[in-house]
């Protein structure tokens, strides 16, 4: 007597090399969108959480010169360790240090 499982595995058996292409196509295509939708670096999702950017909850907790000096602080920070911290892409923390200082000039500007 054959167990009426043992159908059902052999059925399965043959379907799988189709689910295994589906599968495989799928993550092909959430890869290329991955690869699309480039995540900022530099200013991330998490900067940003309950719609408020953290950056302006640091401006609204200090004086305008405690702000600039956390704005300076911060750019001396990124610089000084651009080519330490990541040194298979030095360009993040320049491209931080960049964001500050220019944050930092527009605060100066008024």
């Amino acid at each position: 007597m054959v167990d009426p499982d043992v159908k059902d595995w052999e059925r399965l058996r043959k379907e799988i090399p189709a689910v295994e292409c589906s599968i495989d196509k799928a993550m092909a295509e959430c890869h290329s969108v991955n690869l699309e939708v480039q995540k900022d670096a530099i200013n991330p999702d998490h900067y940003k959480a309950g719609g408020v950017e953290a950056i302006d909850c640091m401006k609204a907790s200090m004086s305008a010169e405690a702000f600039k000096g956390h704005l300076k602080a911060t750019a001396m920070k990124y610089l000084w360790r651009y080519e330490t911290k990541h040194p298979d892409n030095p360009l993040q923390d320049l491209s931080k240090c960049k964001w500050y200082l220019e944050r930092l000039i527009s605060e100066v500007k008024g």
